[in-house]
């Protein structure tokens, strides 16, 4: 069984279908159709409902793709839908604020703004351009242009008061401690099922008993199985609520981010050690996508143009592995064997990545390349890492996606920079050696010639920073 809040109402599940995304839960079971469905990929933000959880002794709040949140993943949290705003007959200061502001014209996509808006509002305390911005990049409009939604938000975040559910939050906190989960939960339809471990030795226990299941972190791309390939997942192991996995370690000289932490976590951990890390990673999908997704769900599932592992590849970051009670650790770069092909075994789970702390000497930069700057897939994406030293390069690490099958190094533009003068010959040279490393496809996002050649530029793009490295403007992503 499973237990959740429904805005204050109680739910417990044990029989619903695994693959039941919290859309369909919401308009066909409970008949509450105020979240639209858009696209069913988590790329219009129609279906955005927010989801709060403990943290400490308070609450917090993320914006979620319901159209890619399997129900399962709801145990031992609160769901709010946009019909949970509105409170005796008054609209909620974020509802009032699309209306005050005309945000809305024909109406389909404002349930999934307003909800996103009321994240935005739980989350600052005044009036904030950027965090409008980055709140609502997930959210797409075909009618009125965006200015007077930035209007609405900028009201709402401007004149809040507290509401319905800031007089409830003791009542919250409470009623969510009490459906805490104790032990593992499980949805079981009879054909399907998904298990809900709490410990890291209760993931390994039932991944060896079921090495067919799939992990369910996430959901950002496994949910597409469902939602747009049709397909059934029999057995699923949902892995977010296993808390060992969803802390970030500070050592001396590592990070320690456990896999199931949502890049939203990830951002200022990452963005303190490397500035164009955090700045790539607010590139990455939308806010919903990212309060969602984790770090190890972007390794796992092995794409090609996922954004992370090149930047992880540069910095050389490991994976620790765990089958039952036995780890090992692997360098990143030796997980990817081919297109969707990894070096993990059968009931082998990604713990834990282990990413180096920044040194002074290293000079790191990272670039995505993508047909629009929010919300959009890379093209390319690079990253460069080197250590110069009385203008010769003594360390060079590189990384690559959307190049190849997998996202590589470039061994052979690292061997025609290392041990070089840091000059524009041996830049061209470098250049001219990722023509050996990379033989890249051509596909709707960028021909072969295209890639090869912004590879290349993004490498020249580097060499022209590091001549310049204090000035005060510096962009880190290249569209």
């Amino acid at each position: 069984m499973i237990q959740f809040l429904l805005n204050r109402e109680l739910r417990s599940e044990h029989a619903l279908d695994p693959n039941l995304t919290v859309l369909e839960y919401l308009r066909t079971h409970l008949k509450k159709p105020g979240t639209k469905e858009g696209c069913a990929s988590g790329d219009c933000g129609a279906c955005t409902v927010v989801v709060a959880e403990l943290e400490g002794d308070g609450l917090r709040y993320r914006s979620l793709n319901s159209c890619l949140t399997f129900v399962a993943s709801l145990h031992g949290k609160q769901l709010i839908s946009v019909e949970d705003l509105k409170y005796k007959g008054q609209l909620h200061s974020v509802q009032q604020a699309m209306v005050d502001c005309h945000g809305s014209q024909c109406g389909f996509c404002t349930p999934g703004f307003v909800m996103s808006l009321f994240a935005l509002q739980k989350n600052i305390d005044q009036p904030d351009p950027h965090k409008a911005h980055e709140a609502l990049a997930g959210n797409l409009c075909r009618c009125t242009g965006y200015r007077p939604i930035l209007a609405a938000a900028d009201q709402a975040c401007g004149q809040q008061g507290p509401d319905q559910f800031d007089q409830a939050r003791a009542e919250t906190i409470a009623q969510l401690k009490a459906i805490a989960p104790r032990e593992t939960g499980e949805l079981n339809s009879g054909d399907k099922r998904c298990m809900v471990p709490l410990t890291v030795a209760d993931l390994a226990d039932l991944y060896g008993s079921h090495p067919e299941a799939r992990l369910l972190a996430g959901g950002t791309d496994l949910a597409l199985e469902v939602t747009q390939f049709h397909r059934t997942l029999p057995v699923m192991i949902y892995v977010g609520n296993v808390a060992e996995m969803k802390r970030i370690e500070h050592f001396d000289d590592r990070l320690e981010i456990g896999a199931a932490t949502p890049l939203t976590d990830c951002y200022e951990a990452l963005k303190a050690e490397y500035p164009d890390f955090g700045d790539l990673l607010q590139r990455f999908a939308s806010l919903q996508i990212r309060n969602q997704g984790t770090l190890g769900g972007n390794i796992g599932n092995a794409s090609p143009i996922g954004d992370s592992p090149p930047l992880l590849i540069a910095l050389g970051a490991q994976v620790v592995l765990r089958k039952g009670d036995t780890t090992r650790t692997l360098a990143l770069e030796d997980y990817f064997i081919d297109y969707r092909i990894t070096a993990r075994q059968d009931s082998e789970f990604i713990e834990k990545i282990i990413v180096p702390r920044a040194q002074a000497s290293h000079r790191f930069r990272a670039y995505k390349v993508s047909k629009r700057l929010d919300d959009d897939i890379s093209a390319v994406c690079a990253a460069f890492s080197l250590r110069i030293e009385d203008q010769v390069i003594t360390e060079v690490r590189t990384g690559f996606g959307g190049m190849a099958a997998i996202p590589k190094r470039a061994h052979a533009c690292e061997a025609a920079l290392l041990g070089k003068v840091f000059n524009n010959a041996t830049l061209e040279a470098a250049c001219a050696a990722l023509a050996e490393d990379f033989t890249p496809l051509s596909d709707f996002r960028a021909s072969k010639e295209y890639r090869l050649l912004a590879a290349q530029n993004l490498l020249r793009k580097y060499f022209i920073e590091q001549q310049s490295p204090h000035t005060e403007t510096r962009v880190t992503a290249y569209v």
